[in-house]
């Protein structure tokens, strides 16, 4: 898919990844972008930048993110491709409080589903869309020192793949976004973590893979080409992938276990 006269919604869109996007894709000529986050100054100030529209919205709430897509719809028109971006990170275990657990399943898997919920019937019904959603490379492999980003990650990697071979035959395109470290405020302070062994990538380069993969509607976002390696190694012998693992835990984890 071309990007050109194309409306499209990204989430996570006043800083790091997701602002990067907005710039990026507003290089192709996009009809309309829409820039959302949380924090409606950043949005806001990311949107003047780029002629594009600013919202607040909570994606950890499904009210939201309905009452997003309702309002694109009407006032703007029919999104085109939705970048469901926005992500948190902690830090911890299975001893991570039950609150904290739900909190960012919310935000890192149950918004992707509230979107597409909202958003395949409709694309569906006019022909096609895309949806490209934000998981990590964690979300392929796994995070050392941290339970709920790993799983969750998992997750949004699980549901994407269910999106695109349930929704394919009627159009819809779906492709997942699986960086490692990229520098951005999630990983301020954590320049020498693990994720970061192969180098921290700037956000633009992150972006500069999205249009591409977008233009070839190619299912997985592979900024850091050195995941592939480290999937292919993890399927051909999962024992000793996990015992190169368990070496990175005893350098990075940070916690017993």
């Amino acid at each position: 898919m071309e990007l050109k006269d194309k409306i499209v919604v990204i989430t996570g869109a006043a800083s790091g990844i997701g602002r990067a996007m907005c710039l990026r894709f507003a290089q192709e000529s996009t009809r309309h972008i829409v820039c959302v986050d949380i924090n409606l100054d950043g949005a806001q100030a990311t949107a003047d930048e780029i002629g594009g529209t600013a919202y607040q919205v909570n994606v950890g709430k499904a009210d939201e993110i309905v009452a997003l897509i309702d309002t694109v719809e009407r006032d703007i028109g029919p999104i085109d491709l939705f970048c469901s971006n926005a992500g948190i990170s902690l830090a911890g275990g299975v001893e991570v409080p039950d609150d904290d657990w739900q909190r960012i399943w919310e935000i890192n898997v149950m918004s992707h589903i509230w979107a597409a919920r909202a958003l395949v019937p409709r694309m569906t019904a006019r022909g096609g869309g895309y949806l490209l959603n934000t998981s990590s490379a964690a979300g392929l492999l796994n995070q050392v020192g941290s339970a709920p980003y790993g799983v969750t990650k998992h997750a949004a990697v699980g549901l994407a793949e269910w999106l695109a071979m349930s929704y394919g035959d009627q159009g819809i395109k779906v492709s997942v976004l699986c960086p490692q470290a990229v520098r951005t405020e999630m990983t301020r302070g954590h320049e020498d973590h693990v994720a970061a062994i192969d180098g921290m990538m700037e956000p633009e380069p992150v972006a500069e893979a999205c249009v591409q993969t977008i233009r070839e509607e190619s299912f997985l976002v592979l900024p850091h080409k050195e995941v592939l390696s480290y999937m292919r190694a993890k399927t051909e012998n999962y024992d000793r992938w996990i015992g190169g693992m368990r070496k990175l835990n005893r350098r990075f984890g940070g916690f017993e276990g």
